[in-house]
């Protein structure tokens, strides 16, 4: 558990929904729920108000959805962290909202531990995604044949697509190192080495890549 109190604001149209959410979260003892917001121009307003340093927030709102809010706090504020939520399991609203910058994706029937995990997850930076969604991109990478065409000159050595593939499955780098039989620093440097081929800033912009862009030929399923 982290020491350091995080400061969360929660976003979804629906206020039940937004109320259990802050009640799971009022024990724990380093999370701080500092406001809320019913749709995508609120959550603008509040961000720019009490500068959280996580953001949970829903896929489809009114006014401004979710997706739209987080391309323009992710612009507005670069490195700031976000969870999006959803009820449902469509395939282009889970790389919409990773393309748009969330770093975490949670299924709305989460509970209390798995919430936690993300929230402290998102906060060191690392990408976090329920079971449900890795499921999901795990099936869009595996169905995925075709590629962009601007990113059609990349190609990976079989250890980056097997370390690709690993991150997709939400391995630390320790872990991927015991799988690979290689050392945690290098493991490292060809994730930076693989984030610098593809433009990416983070495990999220890997993933995306790997879930929308991957050519048939390189697929790390």
């Amino acid at each position: 558990m982290l020491s350091k109190k995080i400061k969360i604001v929660i976003a979804d149209d629906h206020r039940i929904f937004r109320e259990g959410l802050k009640l799971m979260l009022a024990g724990v003892s380093n999370i701080d729920v500092l406001g809320e917001a019913s749709d995508g121009a609120q959550l603008i307003a509040l961000v720019a108000s009490v500068a959280p340093d996580v953001i949970i927030t829903d896929v489809k709102m009114p006014n401004l959805t979710g997706t739209e809010a987080v391309k323009i706090l992710c612009a507005k504020y670069p490195g700031i962290r976000i969870i999006a939520l959803t009820s449902f399991g469509e395939d282009q609203q889970i790389i919409e909202m990773i393309e748009a910058g969330a770093m975490g994706f949670l299924s709305k029937n989460i509970v209390h531990e798995e919430l936690v995990s993300a929230i402290n997850s998102v906060y060191l930076h690392n990408a976090y995604f329920s079971q449900s969604i890795t499921e999901r991109l795990s099936k869009i990478i595996a169905q995925k044949t075709t590629v962009r065409h601007h990113n059609a000159s990349i190609s990976f050595t079989e250890v980056e697509k097997q370390i690709i593939g690993l991150i997709c499955k939400e391995l630390t780098s320790k872990e991927i190192a015991g799988q690979l039989k290689i050392g945690k620093r290098t493991v490292e440097s060809y994730r930076i080495r693989i984030m610098d081929k593809i433009g990416a800033k983070s495990l999220a912009g890997i993933i995306t890549y790997a879930a929308g862009y991957l050519p048939k030929n390189q697929q790390i399923a």
